[in-house]
């Protein structure tokens, strides 16, 4: 019997399409939900809220993992020097978010990621690729 390996990737084609924007609404996501959660008196609404923080905070990690390797260059990296560590923050701080109930670890993360957003459209290539840019 043959066996079959099951492959993921961000899409089924290089499609082009990045922006930091994925990442922070999904980390509005994790904030919000820990309010939620910290307002409620509900058990079965806490668990809830704080489940789908703990999901939204794993999908921010994804989509900032995307950009951070398959957008970003190595002259992107030589250009912004502090490029590798900021990403690397703000993967982390996606990990304290989904660990805590705190909302102001997720407002952490919606500023780092804020961070990476500047850098992001300083960049020639995200005029071509982001979807929504500052006003």
């Amino acid at each position: 019997m043959r066996q079959v390996t099951v492959a993921h990737a961000h899409c089924d084609l290089y499609c082009g399409v990045y922006d930091p924007a994925q990442a922070k609404i999904e980390a509005m996501s994790v904030m919000k939900s820990a309010e939620k959660g910290q307002a409620s008196d509900d058990e079965a609404f806490k668990d809830r809220a704080r489940f789908i923080k703990e999901e939204r905070a794993e999908l921010a990690k994804h989509h900032l993992m995307v950009l951070w390797a398959d957008f970003f260059t190595a002259e992107h990296r030589e250009q912004f020097s502090n490029l590798d560590d900021l990403f690397w923050r703000a993967i982390h701080q996606a990990g304290e978010a989904k660990k805590s109930d705190d909302p102001a670890e997720g407002q952490k993360l919606i500023d780092l990621i804020d961070e990476i957003a500047d850098i992001f459209w300083q960049t020639e290539k995200a005029k071509s690729m982001g979807v929504y840019p500052p006003a």
